[in-house]
Parts: structure tokens; sequence; C-alpha cells
């Protein structure tokens, strides 16, 4: 509803109120009434006048025009009530009445209508600046992370020299900082190794599929097949191992890996590929 557009309802309301002929013998009651609506139509246009205000300001806008509307919801209620045990008396007062409070639940009904999309627009603001705020947190951790050759070659290191702790952080740090980089495919394998060499299979499992799935051109994707086969056979998935191992033989037959498959094969009395026996 436009400014125009409620200031003329107020000065109709206010016009009906206090138009009425003193012939009425106007009780006290209705004196009440009229504070009543000329306090409502103050605050109607207090509403109204918030609406107007920046948008920078629109959450405590929301806020306000809603308890505003509750208020106003409120004084209706009481209106109409106070208006139900006068009809005897002031039928034709109870009906100027009536009128201007219809006007008024039109007009709260599309301040309502107005505040849910101002809601839905301030979530949709909100939305937008948690993701940006995460991106920005996302930059400031990658200025703060070492340079992903030096992060790299210190989780190596660690990780040559058994200390598996730091290795698994380090190369964890690199992953999440540097993903898309070669190295990525790299870091990936190592952290499955670090959790083989702790028979935690099933992790291991997992990071070779990183290897796989994500660098399947990298220097490891073959090394990460042949371990990730190895994994599932000790996990008791020894069909889905054999395959894996299979995988290696066909995909990189002249590696020391299909070299390495051929042997776990060999040891666990299979043939080199589904269709022949043992080879």
């Amino acid at each position: 509803m436009s400014t125009n557009r409620v200031s003329a309802l107020l000065a109709l309301m206010a016009v009906l109120v206090f138009s009425v002929t003193p012939a009425w013998g106007v009780s006290k009651e209705i004196v009440q009434l009229q504070t009543q609506v000329q306090a409502l139509q103050e605050q109607m246009s207090r509403m109204q006048q918030t609406f107007d205000e920046r948008m920078g300001v629109m959450k405590n806008l929301v806020e306000t025009d809603t308890d505003a509307v509750n208020k106003a919801a409120n004084t209706v209620a009481a209106l109409e009530a106070t208006l139900q045990k006068q009809q005897g008396d002031s039928s034709g007062k109870v009906d100027q009445l009536s009128g201007q409070i219809q006007a008024l639940n039109d007009t709260m009904d599309e301040l309502k209508a107005r505040l849910n999309k101002l809601s839905q627009q301030l979530e949709t603001m909100q939305s937008a600046q948690q993701n940006l705020n995460a991106q920005q947190q996302q930059a400031a951790q990658q200025q703060q992370a070492p340079p992903p050759d030096v992060l790299y070659n210190n989780a190596l290191r660690d990780y040559n020299a058994g200390k598996n702790d730091v290795a698994t952080q380090e190369f964890n740090d690199y992953v999440k900082f540097y993903p898309n980089t070669d190295l990525a495919g790299n870091a990936f394998f190592y952290l499955a190794e670090i959790q083989f060499r702790q028979n935690n299979f099933q992790e291991a499992a997992k990071n070779y599929d990183q290897v796989m799935q994500n660098f399947p051109s990298g220097s490891k994707a073959a090394a990460a097949q042949l371990k990730k086969g190895m994994a599932l056979i000790q996990l008791g998935q020894k069909d889905d191992g054999v395959r894996e191992l299979r995988h290696v033989i066909q995909r990189y037959p002249r590696t020391n890996e299909a070299l390495q498959a051929r042997e776990q094969l060999r040891k666990l009395g299979v043939a080199v590929s589904a269709g022949r026996r043992g080879e």
C-alpha cells in the first residue's frame, strides 16, 4: 500500500471518528474508542514511516514492524470486543467504527505481506553474507599457510622420518589449502599410506580412491589402485580386492605395480584375469 493511500485512510478514519454529532450522547466508552482509534492511526503512521527507511537497517525494520503489527492486531481485537457490547445503544457509530476497523485489518494484511517479503529478502542477504564470510575466511587461511612446495616437502620429510602424526597434519593441510595442484594426489596417497601402516584399512581405501578418482593421470594412480586392492583384501573383501589388482595389471601392464599385483594374486591362489586359470 502506498504512502498516499495510507495517509488518506488515516484521514478518513479521523473524520469518521471525530465527526459524530453530540446528539448521540457520546458515552465514556465511545470516547475511549475514539481515543484508541486515534492512537491506532498514529501507530499506523509510524509503521508506514518505518517502511521508508533505508535497506541497510532492514533487520531492525522487520523486527520493529512485526511488533507494531502485533500490537495493532491486539488493539483491533479489543476494539471489536468493545464494539459488540455497544451495538444496542450506538449501532450507527458502531457501523462507522466497524468500517474503520475493517480498513485497518486490510492495511495490516498488506503490511504483513510486505513484512514477509522483507524477511525473505533479509534471509537471502544473510545467506549471501555467510557465503562471503566463508570465502574470506578461506582466503585468509590460504594467506597464512606456507607455500605449497614448502608444506609438501615438510610433510614428505616427516613421513619418511616416521613422524606419522605430524605428517598427517601437514598432508591434510596441503589438500585443504592446495586441493587442485598436482601434488595434492600425492598428499592423499601418503595419507592413505599412513592409515595403511596403522591398519586403518577402511580410511586408507577411501584416500586411495581420492587419488584414483581425482588424479587418474597422476604419478601415484597405479600405486593407489594396487594398495586399495590390498586394503580391501585386509578388510575381508577379497572379490573386490582381486578386482582392483586385476585392473592394475590391465591398466599399467609394464609397471612395477603390475608385477606386485601379479604376486599378490599368486599368493591368493587366483587367476590374473577372471577368464584364465593361474599364470
